[in-house]
């Protein structure tokens, strides 16, 4: 993520849920008419697609905890207070799905419902 995102943008951020890689990784490549990149993060492979300094995503394999029956997975940023939009996340109806943890390079994020129930990731640059 770019600091363009951090400093600009509400979304910044989304994951796409796919069943198989290879398979998303050329029609979206195709259809889009972007590259599409194939990465490693630890043990998790997943995609990303071409994006400048604007917003971006990738594409994940079901099954990782990232993914689930909701979706795509929207990134909000709450950069430089993630800790503190966890403990309003539950203050408010919500609810913890993945506590802050790392993403490597791209930041922090946790994995929370909204008061409705929707599946939604906080996003921080920092673990602040």
């Amino acid at each position: 993520m770019t600091e363009f995102n951090t400093q600009r943008n509400l979304g910044v951020w989304f994951d796409i849920p796919v069943k198989d890689l290879d398979r998303a990784n050329t029609f979206y490549r195709e259809v889009l008419g972007i590259k599409v990149e194939k990465q490693q993060f630890n043990d998790v492979e997943f995609s990303v697609l071409e994006h400048q300094e604007g917003n971006g995503g990738c594409l994940i394999p079901r099954g990782d905890e990232v993914t689930s029956d909701g979706g795509i997975l929207v990134y909000f940023n709450v950069h430089g207070r993630i800790k503190d939009a966890v403990e309003k996340t539950t203050a408010n109806g919500g609810e913890i799905v993945l506590p802050i943890h790392s993403i490597g390079p791209h930041g922090f994020r946790a994995i929370v419902l909204d008061s409705e129930g929707n599946r939604i990731a906080l996003h921080s640059e920092v673990e602040a």
